[in-house]
This record gives structure tokens, sequence and C-alpha cells, in this order.
């Protein structure tokens, strides 16, 4: 398919004056509710995972740096999804420390290559959504994405019932990740 550009200068005026847009960037009540109790519903989910202790199957933590994690996502799009993320509550590239920043890409090179030795995938997807307006879930904790794929690993489930269908629960991802794991 030909992809054509139409090139329309004058929607930046229209598109930076929707209303919420001049707060895009910014925190929300929910993005700085960290020092809450652990149970407090309100607290940053990712700020929950890690304080919940050390890797195991129950938090699908993988493995703890001096500075980063790496858990399971608790809603994959295929088996091993992970989510590699400065264990420190920010919410942009900018925001990390030259320690957080060289351990956050390391965390995830280690990641990657426990996808391919676990699952053999034919390819991988890596991606951040930062910010609400680029995807982001949890906008206010920084998070990267690595899910292994494979040739037509998509089929009419997603499509045609809003459902994915994977091979293995969360736990058996968690053991055959965490059995290869680079130290």
């Amino acid at each position: 398919m030909n992809l054509d550009h139409l090139w329309a200068g004058w929607r930046t005026e229209y598109v930076s004056s929707i209303p919420g847009a001049a707060n895009a960037g910014t925190e929300t009540e929910l993005d700085t509710l960290v020092d809450h109790p652990l149970d407090d519903p309100n607290r940053c989910v990712f700020c929950r995972i890690e304080a919940s202790g050390p890797p195991s199957d129950e938090n699908c933590v993988l493995w703890r740096g001096k500075t980063t994690f790496a858990v399971l996502n608790a809603y994959p799009y295929t088996s091993g999804h992970l989510l590699v993320m400065p264990s420190r509550h920010v919410r942009s590239m900018a925001d990390l420390t030259e320690a957080e920043g060289i351990e956050l890409w390391g965390t995830l090179r280690a990641g990657v290559a426990a996808l391919e030795a676990t699952y053999v995938p034919e390819g991988v997807n890596i991606g951040a959504n930062l910010g609400r307006a680029a995807g982001a879930g949890i906008p206010g904790h920084l998070h990267l994405h690595a899910v292994p794929r494979w040739a037509g690993d998509t089929n009419f489930m997603t499509a045609v019932a809003g459902a994915r269908v994977l091979p293995e629960t969360l736990a058996d991802s968690w053991a055959r990740l965490r059995g290869v794991w680079p130290a």
C-alpha cells in the first residue's frame, strides 16, 4: 500500500488547544502517590511491585539490580512479555540518572538474551510508551517492553473475541526465564 502524506501545519494550533493537551506531560495526582502504604490502591502499581520482595513467581519479578528491575507483564501480548524499569519512580528518560540509564539498557539487553534463549523467537519487539498520549498505561513510571514474536503469532481471537490465547501461565514463563537469566 502506498501511503501519501498531507501536510497541514495549521493543525498545530488546533491540536495544542485541545483541553488537557497543555498538561499532557505533567504528573497527575495518581502518578505522584509513591509514598503510600503498599496496599494502597492509589500507589503506583510498579512501585508496589518494586517493593514486593525478592524475585519470585508470585510477584513475577525476574531480576533486581541496584537501580532497575525486570518483571513479567501481567497482561502479556505473548508468553515471555517482560517489562524493564527503574526502581525509582520516574516518568521520563530525562529523569534517569546516568547509572539508572546504563543499568536500564543493560537489563533490557539481558532480558532479550533470556527471551531468545528460552523462547527462540523469530524477532523481539522493544518499545516504550512515553506519556499517556503515546499509549502508556502507567505514564508516571517509565518502563520498557520486550515482546518475543514469531511469524504468524497473531490469530483471529484478538480481532474477533478481544482475547489473547497464551500457551503457558505467568508462573511457567517466570520459571523458564528465571532459569536462563544472565548473571
